[in-house]
């Protein structure tokens, strides 16, 4: 349901008790456990402890909401940068790019299809030797 950007509303099914923040907690901690790549470091989780009890606490947890919408916001444009970081960092996609340029310049060389200038100098030639006689 988180993944697929569902509102959902987990409640305690005797108390009516609005669960909701301990499940998101409890998947985001086996997540972590998981080695799924953690998002949430030791030294970003003592911070965000330390924000707790302080008078910034409001003010953090609207800036933190804000720069993950933000980031959202801009996430298939920070692919796409990513996506050309890596390709151009890449050797064999370089060397595809620079076959591809000198397939293109030796096209532009190369007679169209069907047409070899080197029989048609060579029938020339020939031509000329025979009026020249």
């Amino acid at each position: 349901m988180v993944l697929n950007q569902e509102s959902f509303q987990v409640q305690d099914s005797k108390t009516g008790a609005d669960l909701t923040r301990n499940i998101l907690l409890q998947i985001i901690s086996e997540q972590e456990a998981l080695g799924h790549g953690t998002l949430l470091t030791n030294q970003v989780l003592q911070q965000l402890i330390r924000f707790y009890g302080d008078s910034m606490q409001g003010m953090m947890s609207q800036y933190l909401e804000q720069s993950i919408a933000t980031f959202i916001d801009q996430q298939e444009r920070i692919r796409e940068q990513m996506q050309n970081m890596i390709g151009a960092a890449n050797p064999l996609n370089m060397m595809n790019k620079i076959a591809d340029q000198n397939m293109a310049m030796w096209n532009i060389f190369t007679p169209p299809e069907g047409e070899d200038h080197t029989e048609k100098k060579a029938s020339n030639d020939a031509e000329n030797a025979k009026d020249d006689k």
